[in-house]
């Protein structure tokens, strides 16, 4: 994406919500079967509000400076604590690409051996990582247009998923089983907006107009999540397993479930490939994001085809504990002490190093006590209220270089 063309609001609002239409969001829904459906709805609504909000605060600052995500924390850590989050952001993406191709490959996997007695879930991780690539190569421009056809597209098909789905109306009374709480079904709807926020900057850097591009941003991605977590719920409760495969499988919809599974893991995918990309050049600027995307891309699908990727909430969890804290010292200092520039000589903060890996500690101490507002949402707080108090004391803990 480095041509500099500009992406509108409704462009935007198509971008995230192309980005919240994915496996991963629809799979992360199932998971609150447990708390039923009108308890597991508030969940999904309430936490997709708080995180999206969050989301939003990190995409004006791209918006306003035209920075990336990762490079606007050189504001509160400098130039070498930037460079630990980014690698800790590639690891995180291509995590993420690893995750979204093998689910991606293994729903469709499952669809396929009803459809075409095809059984093979590496070739379908590889045709799917092969398109990622191949969206990636085309560059923004190329990337816009066919985005916004996939996306409606996809639109198309999600609303026959709802169909499908919600006709069946004894889901909507289940009710809950008591082996979740509302904490924790809070906790996996807010975590996955924040998942973004090392990313949003990334696009909102090039929006047309600012406060057009934030509200595109922000209901594309509301709207899209909220609308996947619902339906993974409902597809839960209907199937009566979280399994993405057995969930598609039940609703009976062969090749529009695979039409759906295939361009929603493009979509979602080429986004965090890109923006490892993006992220990389934090570190070598001379590097053409484009090109180092296409090759974190061929990564994320090796890891896919050669790691087991198991654990996904202690994956989601992992991204909350980092992020979290990361950004309420960014967005502490961004609007709070209106730190809004990069000091080109500030090479790392300490103090600001040592707020954050306390509040990673304290994130995981909040997991423990199961609170009624999650983990992420006290974890920030706390971290940002840690900050403000200590700003004054460790403003001076730092390095400095010429």
């Amino acid at each position: 994406m480095e041509e500099k063309t500009s992406l509108s609001s409704f462009g935007l609002f198509a971008l995230w919500f192309g980005a919240a239409v994915s496996m991963a969001e629809i799979f992360t829904g199932g998971l609150l079967a447990p708390l039923g459906f009108s308890e597991g709805l508030k969940a999904i609504l309430l936490g997709h509000l708080i995180g999206g909000l969050i989301l939003i605060l990190g995409g004006y600052i791209g918006a306003k400076s035209h920075l990336p995500a990762i490079m606007s924390t050189r504001i509160s850590f400098g130039r070498y604590g930037s460079y630990l989050f980014s690698l800790l952001n590639v690891l995180q993406l291509i995590g993420w690409t690893a995750v979204m191709i093998i689910s991606g490959g293994r729903a469709a996997n499952e669809l396929g051996i009803n459809l075409f007695e095809f059984d093979s879930i590496n070739t379908w991780a590889i045709a799917i990582g092969v398109l990622i690539a191949l969206w990636i190569w085309l560059g923004k421009v190329g990337f816009q247009k066919l985005n916004l056809i996939a996306v409606s597209l996809l639109f198309v098909l999600t609303l026959v998923l709802c169909g499908v789905v919600f006709q069946e109306g004894r889901i909507l009374h289940v009710k809950p089983t008591g082996e979740m709480s509302f904490g924790s079904a809070l906790e996996l709807s807010i975590i996955m907006p924040l998942s973004w926020l090392p990313l949003i900057s990334d696009y909102t850097r090039f929006a047309k107009s600012k406060k057009g591009g934030l509200i595109g941003s922000f209901m594309g991605y509301l709207i899209g999540s909220s609308l996947m977590y619902a339906i993974g719920l409902a597809i839960a409760l209907y199937a009566k397993d979280a399994s993405l495969g057995t969930m598609m499988m039940a609703l009976h919809l062969g090749f529009v479930a695979l039409g759906i599974v295939l361009l929603s893991t493009i979509t979602t995918t080429f986004l965090d490939a890109y923006s490892a990309g993006v992220t990389f050049t934090n570190i070598f600027p001379q590097i053409n994001e484009r090109k180092i995307a296409f090759v974190l891309a061929v990564v994320g699908l090796l890891v896919a085809l050669f790691t087991p990727i198991e654990q996904y909430e202690n994956f989601l969890y992992a991204i909350g504990s980092v992020f979290g804290p990361l950004f309420a010292i960014v967005l502490s200092d961004y609007f709070i002490f209106k730190k809004e520039q990069i000091e080109p000589t500030l090479a790392l903060h300490v103090g600001s190093l040592i707020v954050w890996a306390i509040g990673v500690a304290l994130y995981y101490q909040f997991i423990t006590l199961d609170l009624p507002l999650g983990s992420t949402l006290p974890t920030m707080l706390a971290t940002s209220i840690l900050f403000i108090i200590s700003k004054k004391a460790i403003s001076s803990w730092t390095f400095k270089s010429n």
